[in-house]
């Protein structure tokens, strides 16, 4: 009944795993389930019927995922370089401009404290499900991966109406160290407007390791968050929640200057990268 679903027959005359057609409320004799039947194997000249390798486990990418046809947002386990054989968990949204991205940051309802310190910040917290940082050393180690070619930057933005805003950046890269961020051209079709331009090529501070260029000045504690801060910024998608636009200062809350201006703090934001295959 779900169009997701499938079931299929092995058939001993042509060695040939087939389809149903029918379905179990239709036919319930005829369906025997066995959860996991997967058919995989080496054989490369029965590319129809068999697979050389697992997809969950040969997939790189949230992107790659999307392309072996698996079409549904949730939580994945990919194989990138630099990830071992345990891989890395993501949640993957298959459905937001074409789909195939790796959600690295939400923020949705303010469960999750955000003013965090360096080192949590590097491993990632939160729950994958819910709001969370994927982790800054996670970063580095997926924009690193030359084989995805280049990686791309989505940032979805929501207001206290219900009303959406994006922005995409070519070029996305974490560098190792400090954590810089690098980006490349912004998509003027964008709707949200370039808030992070004026962090291109800063390295990122939290409360405890301020790298901002304000000497001892810290934006990171006076914004109760975590970015990559000039002096300080125009914007900062882990700043503080509140509970309605209102209740922020300037540049305080999930900030995002050039599409709600300098004081009003965010409902929803998501960040997110996408492989761009050569």
């Amino acid at each position: 009944m779900d169009e997701r679903c499938k079931s299929f027959d092995f058939n001993d005359c042509n060695n040939m795993c087939e389809l149903h057609l029918a379905t179990r409320r239709e036919h319930p004799e005829d369906f025997n389930a066995t959860q996991g039947s997967v058919y995989f194997d080496a054989d490369e000249d029965t590319p129809l019927y068999s697979l050389t390798n697992s997809p969950l486990n040969s997939n790189r990418s949230c992107k790659m995922l999307l392309d072996a046809g698996y079409r549904s947002s949730g939580i994945y386990t990919i194989n990138p370089e630099g990830f071992g054989n345990g891989g890395l968990r993501v949640y993957c949204d298959m459905e937001t401009d074409g789909g195939g991205w790796i959600v690295f940051q939400r923020r949705q309802d303010g469960s999750v404290d955000f003013y965090r310190n360096w080192d949590e910040y590097q491993s990632g917290f939160g729950d994958l499900s819910g709001e969370f940082w994927l982790g800054n050393e996670n970063l580095v180690t997926l924009t690193s991966d030359d084989s995805q070619g280049t990686w791309e930057l989505r940032v979805d933005l929501g207001d206290w109406a219900g009303n959406t805003a994006w922005a995409k950046y070519a070029d996305f890269q974490i560098s190792p160290g400090e954590y810089s961020l690098n980006i490349g051209q912004y998509d003027a079709s964008s709707t949200a407007g370039d808030s992070l331009a004026f962090s291109r090529g800063h390295p990122f501070s939290t409360k405890d390791n301020d790298n901002d260029a304000l000497g001892s000045y810290s934006c990171a504690q006076s914004r109760h968050g975590a970015w990559w801060f000039g002096g300080c910024s125009h914007s900062n998608l882990n700043g503080e929640y509140y509970p309605d636009e209102h209740a922020a200062a300037n540049e305080k809350g999930v900030h995002w200057r050039h599409w709600k201006g300098r004081s009003y703090s965010l409902k929803t934001s998501q960040m997110k990268l996408r492989a761009m295959l050569q």
